[in-house]
């Protein structure tokens, strides 16, 4: 006899059906899978997507990686390596023109150093073996300022910023097999991936805002304008009919205050743990923009630091660190008010500031393996920086002019998304 069965001979029908909803509804509901793209990996933890790169989970792609940070020297067209345990250059090579990002491929085991060439020609991508530390071959692409992947892995999107496009590259032998126009988008810059693969947001850099492309059908499905002052519509206003005049207009709601009325200059973007909003840093509006996924409209801002610009989950997936540059200029000067804003992603808050001793500018990065310290470029200053992410205290590294966006490798995760190391 089953066990619902003689439940209802003992309690009735009316007292087992009422037994057996209420331990239905005590039971825990199971999370739905998460549908993804074909291709792509499944998500282990629909609530966590990060849940992969916590400290210690390397991936056997890894094995025999030497630990080292990768630094481009923007200026210098050079990489400079680190060893994190002396904190000491080992070596610098030579690359291309403009060394911009150092980008891990999305299978792990092929370090790129996105070489952009700026207004010319000329620009490329430098192969570095992660198991050397060495550089290798130099494969030729047309402006590539940022490389991500698709989430099955078969394409290198090369981020175009010159030609507001994103071209898609054979990951293997990058041979170029489409490209997706963003003509509302200029200066295509960094991005992130929704949880499932689908979608991507890309920031416009030199038009203050961020597009949302649709991988799957291959076309943008709109650009939405970011700002501060996104739910003060008389400030808006103020902006936008305000833009021949002045740089800077008085903000009537704040006394003595000031009011920026360019577009904003919208940098590095990520999601939350749970893929429903994304965080954008804004170097123009020294904070950042808060965005619905679904919806794709903005209901907050985090005012950070000057210069907000990059951003970086922990290890553990509970905390964003943004990396405030100290400036909101393009060409900055050293010494600037730089310093790293720690984010709560359970409440939108910042919960600790970490300024650079003596003043910086702490740019792009990433956290160490074991999660213990934060790696930045400290671009107007020629350093790296180290934060440690307990207490704060930052250790310096004297590399090449300009340092932009280093890597630190290996890190822990599945697969590498693109950029400096969007790992899940």
């Amino acid at each position: 006899m089953s066990k619902t069965l003689t439940l209802a001979t003992t309690l009735g029908l009316a007292a087992a059906a009422a037994a057996l909803q209420a331990q239905t509804a005590a039971a825990p509901a199971a999370a739905p899978m998460v549908q993804t793209v074909p291709g792509m990996a499944p998500v282990p933890d629909r609530h966590n997507l990060y849940s992969e790169t916590g400290a210690g989970k390397m991936s056997p792609n890894v094995a025999g990686a030497l630990e080292r940070v990768y630094v481009p020297n923007h200026k210098a067209h050079t990489v400079s390596v680190i060893d994190p345990a002396t904190l000491k250059v080992t070596h610098t090579f030579k690359v291309g023109l403009y060394p911009q990002h150092v980008v891990p491929s999305w299978d792990l085991k092929t370090l790129y150093v996105a070489n952009n060439a700026e207004n010319s020609d000329k620009g490329s991508l430098t192969v570095v073996d992660p198991l050397t530390g060495k550089p290798g071959k130099t494969i030729p692409v047309d402006d590539p300022y940022n490389m991500y992947w698709t989430p099955d892995g078969k394409h290198a999107i090369v981020v175009a910023e010159a030609f507001k496009r994103l071209d898609f590259r054979d990951a293997q032998t990058m041979k170029l097999d489409y490209s997706i126009a963003t003509p509302d988008c200029d200066g295509i810059n960094h991005a992130d991936f929704s949880i499932d693969g689908r979608v991507a947001f890309f920031t416009c850099e030199f038009n203050g805002a961020i597009t949302k492309i649709d991988l799957v059908n291959r076309k943008v499905l709109g650009t939405l304008k970011l700002s501060r002052y996104f739910d003060r519509p008389e400030a808006l206003a103020l902006v936008r009919t305000s833009l021949k005049t002045p740089k800077y207009l008085p903000d009537p709601a704040q006394s003595g205050g000031q009011i920026c009325v360019t577009p904003g200059m919208p940098q590095d973007v990520r999601a939350s743990p749970d893929g429903r909003t994304y965080y954008v840093a804004d170097m123009m509006a020294d904070g950042v923009h808060v965005i619905d996924a679904e919806s794709f409209k903005q209901f907050a801002f985090i005012p950070t630091g000057v210069g907000a610009h990059g951003l970086y989950p922990s290890r553990d997936g509970k905390l964003l660190y943004v990396a405030n540059r100290g400036s909101n200029h393009v060409h900055g000067k050293p010494k600037g008010k730089g310093s790293v804003s720690v984010i709560d992603f359970a409440t939108g808050k910042v919960i600790k500031t970490w300024p650079v001793p003596g003043g910086g500018s702490p740019d792009m990065g990433n956290v160490s393996a074991d999660g213990k310290y934060l790696w930045l470029s400290g671009r107007y200053d020629d350093v790296v920086y180290r934060f440690d992410t307990t207490s704060g205290a930052v250790d310096f590294v004297a590399v090449g002019k300009q340092p932009h966006g280093l890597t630190v490798w290996p890190q822990p995760g599945r697969y590498n998304l693109g950029h400096t190391g969007n790992l899940r």
